[in-house]
């Protein structure tokens, strides 16, 4: 009763001042991070910062004390896989895909989950929207500017990784809620830092880098889901998944700012579709569907 009662009390503006911090946060780390790439590639990158990220989650979640049912074990390997897949192909389309337009690319994953199954017409009136977006931004015609083939096809599969994670988060979490990423943590660990060191350049042997792999960590994984759960708490659902369809605008920002990424006009329509795209099926959501449930699962960005 006390934390409604103070939650009823904190400012409308506060949680929403909390969001925007917390992708701020994300798209920092994923540009701090790109930064790195030249010097320990970035399966070296996915690899510490998944495994640094989750030795942080373990700490302040102590996934050991969690206890599972025997239907809640596949979703959860699969809940775990889906993280790291995530993670990992993310961070491999960077390396050709401007930040903005891979966090696009990537967002259409829940996007499109969140609009499986629709009926009306304004529905498809969003899927239209993203579909042109993509259009766009997608590598399909012969411009110098076009997007790499390679890169988007990685970041769109980031994108279904993300899909299967909340499907699968609703299940392996119905009864630990935010608990569980770290326990999907372990498990992505298990498989994604050992693959990705395999592939790291021999720069992410320097003790030097620790201090950048820890602050990636912290403000890929650690700041950004304490701000969201923060947020969650204190704002609508309709609210909160409106305001995370603004993240690939946010990343395209950091892009621009951190890592001197410019995208065309053309690129920027496309990206504002995605996000308009987004907005729009938030806000026609109908009650007691899916994907009103998925915001209560913090999603663990890029």
């Amino acid at each position: 009763m006390s934390s409604a009662l103070s939650s009823a009390k904190s400012p409308v503006w506060l949680p929403i001042l909390v969001l925007i911090i917390a992708m701020t946060s994300i798209q920092g780390g994923a540009s701090l991070a790109k930064t790195l790439f030249p010097q320990v590639g970035a399966p070296g990158i996915t690899a510490l910062r998944l495994g640094l990220g989750t030795l942080i989650l373990c700490i302040v979640f102590k996934p050991w004390r969690l206890r599972f049912s025997h239907e809640q074990r596949v979703p959860l390997v699969i809940y775990g896989l889906a993280l790291g897949g995530m993670n990992y192909l993310f961070y491999l389309s960077l390396r050709t895909v401007p930040l903005g337009i891979a966090v696009a690319l990537e967002f259409t994953g829940p996007l499109f989950l969140a609009l499986i199954g629709s009926r009306r017409l304004l529905d498809f009136v969003w899927v239209l929207l993203a579909i042109l977006g993509l259009g766009f931004l997608l590598p399909l015609g012969h411009d110098i500017s076009s997007v790499d083939a390679e890169g988007a096809a990685l970041a769109v599969g980031a994108g279904v990784c993300w899909a299967l994670y909340i499907l699968s988060g609703q299940k392996a979490g119905a009864e630990h809620g935010p608990a569980t990423v770290a326990m999907g943590s372990v498990i992505a660990s298990v498989i994604f830092v050992p693959l990705g060191l395999s592939f790291a350049d021999s720069g992410i042997w320097q003790l030097s880098l620790i201090p950048l792999a820890l602050a990636i960590a912290v403000l890929s994984t650690a700041l950004p889901y304490s701000l969201e759960m923060i947020a969650l708490t204190r704002l609508p659902a309709r609210t909160f998944g409106t305001m995370m369809s603004l993240e690939p605008a946010m990343a395209a920002l950091s892009g621009m700012l951190f890592l001197g990424e410019v995208l065309t006009l053309v690129q920027w329509l496309a990206l504002l579709a995605i996000i308009a795209a987004s907005v729009g099926a938030t806000l026609t959501l109908r009650p007691k569907k899916v994907q009103v449930e998925t915001v209560d699962m913090p999603r663990p960005q890029n």
